[in-house]
């Protein structure tokens, strides 16, 4: 279970870990992506260094290793705001995401009060006491949980719950080793030693190529309403490959970038429509900053945990692997409906290099259909429609990803030089609508800001809007 209740109006950048490859994914996505930014109290927002900007330097000091200097940061934010909702979870949030647990009870439990600031801080410090092995103080903490008497958490709670009877007893019969200690690995001293190469995932929220282009984000995406299906498309398992750790360091080898690339385009389609709020995750392995493949499908359990590491919980989950037979490329995806754990569709799609876009286009109107989708209004943000060519988009969406991954640091530099091709297909797509513009701008302006542009790609055919004058504009003038 994974600490990433935090104040959500920013999401940055981070990789949390999990266990060694060629173990069953337990998935603890990570949000990123410069969502908009943290709502700053009009008192605050004037000043020096507000609020807001003092919680990302001490983020961006977890990232780099370096808790002491966040903790200075952090001490320094409680003692003007920490009676904050949103301060309480950001930094629980963020000290868990990275490892800190220890940080957690000693900075937040003195402030936690559950009536002022809800139960997201409050799980956040249950699990730190839970993989500190604090059962004591756990215990506490589920007893103020529960008595805030929220339907909506009580299946979550109830498997904490079960979890610490798990615990104590384990540590009756003696099985249950010392807990982490300041300084050991798991404690989160930087400096131990490393142990085997751990995969993380990253969560997306809005389509890829709207990052950089948040000015914009109303009229391409307009705001939702508050009762809205919340459904997770997770990265895709690849079945029956037995180079599968060879091939996670080509980040535009196809069978892996379709993996990631379905996803992201099922999660962008339900963006664009006004009852879901979807997100995507992506899998990296940390360590070598390069991207995850998955030998086998998720488990019941790993949904279970990726519920767990969503602030606000989901409504369905899609999940599937894709497999190469006789030359053949299949997909399968199920959907699960989250509440009572049980699968309730399948969807497949079998095709060949000349059938791909035809059977990829009817897979969608199929998941379309069957999740009652459909788009906002006329007038309401950017048109959805379906691209002429699913090839050629997912390889534009697996591009884009990957330039972003790299803007964020998260995918090592080498991971970058591979997307030439894929530039190519974005500039001769872009002339295709609005959304195919956009995403060709956002990728070339990333792509050179990187510094891997590629100069021979001819000049891109903007379809020429009011939209895409503005993004040129935000990107600095392409």
């Amino acid at each position: 279970m994974g600490f990433f209740d935090r104040f959500t109006s920013r999401k940055t950048p981070s990789a949390a870990p999990s266990p060694a490859l060629g173990t069953p994914l337990p998935p603890q996505p990570v949000n990123t992506g410069d969502e908009v930014d943290i709502d700053v109290p009009n008192e605050l927002a004037n000043t020096p260094r507000s609020i807001a900007s003092i919680l990302i330097s001490a983020r961006e000091k977890l990232d780099q290793r370096d808790l002491p200097g966040a903790l200075i940061l952090y001490e320094q934010v409680l003692a003007t705001a920490g009676d904050r909702a949103d301060v309480l979870v950001t930094i629980s949030g963020d000290l868990g995401s990275t490892g800190h647990v220890e940080s957690i009870a000693e900075l937040i439990a003195p402030r936690y009060d559950a009536e002022r600031h809800g139960p997201a801080t409050g799980l956040n410090l249950l699990q730190a006491y839970l993989a500190t092995r604090n059962t004591t103080a756990a215990r506490h903490t589920l007893d103020i949980l529960f008595s805030l008497r929220r339907p909506d958490l009580e299946e979550r709670l109830h498997g904490f719950s079960n979890a610490l009877a798990e615990l104590i007893e384990a540590e009756k019969q003696g099985r249950l080793p010392p807990p982490p200690q300041p300084g050991s690995a798991e404690g989160g001293n930087q400096s131990a030693p490393r142990g085997p190469a751990s995969i993380s995932l990253i969560s997306i929220s809005k389509p890829i190529w709207v990052y950089g282009l948040e000015p914009l984000a109303a009229h391409i995406l307009p705001p939702k309403g508050d009762r809205l299906r919340r459904i997770a498309f997770a990265q895709l398992a690849l079945l029956g490959d037995s180079r599968i750790h060879a091939l996670m360091p080509q980040p535009e080898e196809e069978l892996g970038r379709l993996t990631r690339a379905l996803p992201l385009w099922l999660a962008e389609t339900f963006c664009s429509c006004p009852i879901y709020s979807p997100i995507a995750a992506v899998g990296l392995v940390g360590e070598a900053r390069h991207y995850a493949l998955f030998p086998a499908e998720w488990t019941t359990e790993n949904l279970r945990q990726l519920v767990d590491t969503c602030a606000d919980g989901l409504d369905y989950i899609f999940t599937g692997a894709l497999r190469q037979v006789e030359g053949d490329t299949e997909v399968l995806l199920r959907v699960w409906e989250v509440k009572k754990f049980r699968e309730r569709k399948q969807f497949s799609a079998r095709w060949t290099p000349a059938t791909m876009d035809l059977e990829l286009t009817k897979l969608h109107q199929h998941i379309r259909q069957f999740m009652e989708w459909s788009p906002f209004p006329a007038g309401q943000g950017m048109t959805y429609m379906p691209p002429v060519s699913p090839r050629a988009w997912l390889e534009v969406l697996g591009a884009s990803l990957t330039l972003f991954l790299g803007e964020k640091n998260l995918l090592a530099p080498e991971q970058l030089t591979t997307t030439g091709a894929a530039q190519a297909t974005a500039a001769a797509q872009a002339a295709g609508g609005e959304r195919e513009s956009l995403a060709w701008l956002s990728l070339h302006a990333r792509a050179r800001a990187l510094g891997v542009s590629t100069p021979t790609i001819p000049q891109a055919e903007i379809n020429r809007t009011a939209l895409t004058d503005q993004a040129r504009h935000v990107l600095g003038g392409l």
